[in-house]
């Protein structure tokens, strides 16, 4: 055992997971004044899903299809907050959508969900006219039959997410990296012990409540955090789906939501540090989330699509770089594209929880699913002074 100066105390809430969700919860605990411990099992923060997305701040145009209105409402809202305490971090962009005459979505349906985007984020978009075109970086006009622009948002997933982890500390929160979590148990009327190894040692700690935002590790996280509860409610079956992106080694001037002509999916074609970003796949994963990897596969569709756009005819060896990520969904049938994109609050207990998991979630909206989860809890938590709003805390 160790001897960590904080072993002994109780803390109001310990988060397990320092990606953008574990992140969001710490500072809107410590917002809120209550005494918060984070857990992550990396050295630092943003590891896996939150450092491998597709950079993007959005309210997801895709959704609408799906007709996951209140989702594609909630994360305009936050892309707007996020635009006013994060401005160094999340930039306005002119993203463009090419409408061909084999493209499954014309042009009339095009601008029937732009209408709607635009009304939901009070941004407006417009069509391009065809002397316009030739400014495209090279995209082909064949069969061209329109081309709209609309304004969505870019930040870097990995510095967004220590910027609020950085934030979460300036409040009071306290992190231990290296700290991989074992088991908890209830031993005290209203507190929760979360065992963890740190280096080679095992330290425990006590809480009111453990947050578990392990994102692709949330289910077998969630069994070892409840074991010995006799009734807790389990995780809801889910998929893993993996989405990868490529870098190419050549930079585009604006981003560009295209339809992959092999499955009509959304791909985009992103700037990205001076280069150019293609995502994303939807692959289920099995297997350990640690250990996710673009496929040969998946490089070859992202090349074919940029290609089929761009007729540059890049290659696999032209490749500079290649990751992937893993998405949260419910498991059954169907495409991971008609999914719904819900966050889930899984519970110990209904009434007095002990142990909450986050199931899904988007990175576009960490801090509204963080300020939901803290406001339904407040009943099992003491009652503090709240030290700051998450919705004007500017980030640093």
């Amino acid at each position: 055992m160790t001897s960590d100066s904080t072993a002994d105390k109780t803390w109001d809430v310990i988060v397990i997971g320092a990606g953008i969700h574990g992140a969001g919860v710490a500072q809107a605990a410590a917002a809120e004044g209550y005494r918060v411990l984070l857990l992550e099992q990396y050295a630092q923060p943003a590891q896996a899903t939150s450092s491998r997305s597709s950079k993007l701040i959005h309210g997801g145009l895709r959704y609408l299809e799906t007709a996951q209105i209140a989702l594609v409402r909630e994360c305009l809202r936050e892309r707007a907050i996020l635009l006013r305490i994060a401005p160094h971090l999340v930039s306005l962009k002119d993203f463009h959508i090419p409408v061909y005459r084999n493209s499954s979505r014309q042009p009339w349906k095009i601008r029937l969900g732009l209408m709607l985007y635009s009304l939901f984020s009070l941004r407006g978009f417009s069509r391009l006219r065809k002397q316009r075109w030739r400014d495209l970086d090279g995209l082909l006009t064949d069969d061209l039959r329109a081309v709209f622009s609309y304004k969505d948002a870019q930040t870097d997933d990995a510095k967004l997410t220590q910027a609020v982890i950085c934030s979460a500390e300036a409040l009071g929160a306290e992190i231990r990296y290296h700290s991989t979590v074992i088991s908890a148990e209830t031993d005290a009327p209203g507190e929760v012990t979360v065992h963890c190894e740190q280096q080679e040692h095992t330290v425990s700690y006590r809480a009111r409540l453990i947050i578990n935002a392990t994102g692709p590790w949330v289910a077998d996280m969630h069994q070892r955090l409840t074991a010995t509860a006799r009734s807790a409610q389990q995780v809801p079956a889910i998929s893993l789906v993996q989405g990868a992106h490529i870098v190419l080694p050549f930079d585009v001037s604006r981003p560009y939501y295209l339809e992959a002509p092999q499955d009509r999916r959304a791909v985009f074609v992103l700037p990205w540090q001076q280069q150019t970003m293609v995502g994303t796949t939807e692959t289920v994963f099995t297997g350990n989330p640690a250990e996710v990897a673009a496929t040969p596969g998946e490089i070859q569709y992202l090349l074919d699509v940029h290609n089929h756009y761009f007729g540059r005819g890049v290659t696999v060896e032209s490749v500079v770089e290649h990751f992937a990520g893993l998405r949260v969904l419910p498991d059954g049938s169907g495409s991971a594209f008609s999914k719904p994109r819900d966050t889930l609050f899984v519970r110990d207990d209904a009434a007095h929880p002990k142990v909450i998991s986050i199931v899904g979630g988007k990175l576009t909206a960490y801090r509204a699913t963080a300020e939901k989860l803290l406001r339904s809890v407040k009943p099992s938590l003491p009652t503090r002074q709240k030290i700051a709003d998450t919705r004007t805390l500017l980030l640093p």
